[in-house]
C-alpha cells in the first residue's frame, strides 16, 4: 500500500508538473492552495439508501481531496490477450494490483440480450470486485426499445416521448428492463452478505448526438422526464436502495460549468457529476476541464470524477505514446478534487490486429509511464483504498 501524503509541496510540484507538462500553460488555470468551507454532511438522492451506500458516498467525496482512484471498464473480465481467467486483469500484470474502480455495462442484463452467458461473467467479476473493496460504475448502452435497433440508432426523436407515454408499448417493454435492473441491483451480494452499492450512470453522453437518448433526439424536458423517471421507478416503485446515481456528459473540448449542467435533472436527482472525456492528446483540454468539474463538485456538495477517458491504442500517429500515464493522466489531475479517473476497455483482440484499447497491458511501451502514475501518493489502486463501505470520521449522509 502506497502512503497517500497531500501538502503544500506536493501542490509544488503539481504545478511544476503542469508547467513542464503544457505548451500552453497561460490557458491553464493555476493552482493555489484555498481556505474551503470543511463539508461534513452530503445530500443522497435515495433517502433510503443502504448504510453501506451511503458509506461508499460519503468515501467518494473524502477521497478527492487526497486524490483520485484508477479505474479501468471490464479489467476484470477480459484484456488485450486474455478472456475470462480468473483472478486476470491487465493492470495487474503490470503493477501487480487490480483497479480501484471496475467499470462494466448492465445493457445486456437489461435489455432484449437479457440471456446472454456472459451475464453470468458481469455478475462474478462485480462481486469479486466489491470483495476485495473495489468500487462498481455502471454504465448502459441500452438498444433502441422503440425501432429494435442499437444504443447508436438515433433515426427517431419519439423514443423518449413513447417510454413517457404511460401504457404504450414502449413504456411497458422499458419498465421490463429497468425492472431487470432492479432485479440484478437487489440480487448483488458480497461475501458479507450485503446489497452491493453501484454507481449508476444511465443515460451517458447525452450531450452527443449519437444515442437515442442524446440531444438530437431528445428536448430538454425529454431527457429530464426520463432521467427523473428511471430514478423514481427504481428507487421508489421496484424499492432498489443500494444505486448511486451518476450523470456523464461527453466533454472533449474545453468547455465551461453550463456545459458540464447539460439538461441537469435537479440536485435532487443526481448524486455524482460524472465526465465523459475524450479530447486526445491534449493536457491543457483536460487541466482546465478538471478544474472547472473540481469546482462545480464543490459548489454542489457532490463527488465528481471522470467516468470515461482514454486515447485509442495509447499513440500519436500510430506511434506509442510512452509517456501517456504521467504527461497525459498524472499532470491534469495533479492539484484537482476528482474522486476517480476511469478508463475505456481494452478489447480482447490476441492477434493484435486492431488498436482498440485504452489502457495499459504487459508489453505496452507505457508501461514504465504506468508504474510512475502507480507509485504517485495521488493515485489509489485496490490495494491503497480505505474501507470504501464503512462511513468515514467527519462526515454524515442524509
Amino acid at each position: 500500500m502506497k502512503t497517500k501524503i497531500l501538502n503544500t509541496c506536493l501542490l509544488l510540484w503539481a504545478l511544476l508538473l503542469v508547467i513542464g507538462g503544457c505548451s500552453k500553460i497561460e490557458d491553464v488555470p493555476k493552482i493555489i492552495p484555498e481556505e474551503e468551507e470543511e463539508v461534513t454532511e452530503l445530500a443522497i438522492v435515495d433517502k433510503n439508501a443502504t448504510t453501506e451506500t451511503k458509506a461508499l458516498y460519503a468515501n467518494l467525496w473524502a477521497i478527492q481531496s487526497d486524490g483520485f482512484m484508477f479505474g479501468h471498464h471490464d479489467d476484470l473480465w477480459y484484456g488485450r490477450k486474455w478472456y475470462n481467467e480468473q483472478g486476470r486483469s491487465d493492470t495487474r500484470d503490470v503493477v501487480g494490483d487490480y483497479p480501484a474502480v471496475f467499470s462494466f455495462d448492465v445493457a445486456e442484463i437489461m435489455d432484449d440480450r437479457h440471456e446472454s452467458p456472459e451475464n453470468a461473467i458481469r455478475r462474478k467479476v462485480a462481486i469479486e470486485a466489491y470483495n476485495r473493496g473495489e468500487v462498481l460504475l455502471a454504465c448502459a448502452h441500452l438498444n433502441n426499445p422503440l425501432t429494435g435497433g442499437d444504443a447508436w440508432d438515433n433515426s427517431s426523436k419519439v423514443v423518449v416521448q413513447e417510454i413517457l407515454n404511460e401504457g404504450s408499448a414502449t413504456n411497458i417493454k422499458y419498465k421490463g428492463w429497468l425492472d431487470r435492473m432492479a432485479a440484478f441491483a437487489l440480487n448483488l451480494k458480497g461475501a458479507d452478505g450485503k446489497l452491493i452499492p453501484i454507481i449508476f450512470r444511465p443515460y451517458h453522453e447525452h450531450t452527443q448526438d449519437w444515442s437515442w437518448w442524446g440531444r438530437s433526439c431528445t428536448t430538454q424536458s425529454e431527457f429530464i422526464a426520463l432521467w427523473q423517471f428511471t430514478v423514481t421507478y427504481l428507487r421508489d416503485t421496484k424499492k432498489v436502495h443500494n444505486l448511486i446515481y451518476a450523470i456523464s456528459p461527453q466533454i472533449d473540448s474545453v468547455q465551461g460549468r453550463d456545459n458540464l449542467l447539460f439538461r441537469w435533472p435537479g440536485n435532487e436527482y443526481v448524486d455524482f457529476l460524472g465526465m465523459d472525456s475524450y479530447h486526445g492528446l491534449n493536457a491543457v483540454t483536460l487541466t482546465t476541464n478538471l478544474n472547472t468539474l473540481s469546482r462545480l463538485s464543490k459548489e454542489l456538495k457532490k463527488p465528481c470524477g471522470v467516468t470515461e477517458t482514454g486515447v485509442e491504442g495509447i499513440q500519436r500517429d500510430g506511434v506509442p505514446e510512452k509517456n501517456y500515464w504521467t504527461q497525459q493522466i498524472l499532470t491534469p489531475v495533479t492539484g484537482q478534487s476528482v474522486s476517480m479517473i476511469v478508463m475505456w476497455r481494452n478489447k480482447y483482440d490476441p492477434s493484435e490486429s486492431g488498436n482498440h484499447f485504452f489502457s495499459v497491458f504487459k508489453g505496452h511501451a507505457s508501461e514504465a509511464s504506468f508504474l510512475q502514475l502507480y507509485n504517485s501518493p495521488l493515485s489509489y489502486f485496490s490495494d491503497d483504498l480505505p474501507d470504501m463501505y464503512r462511513m468515514p470520521e467527519g462526515i454524515t449522509v442524509k
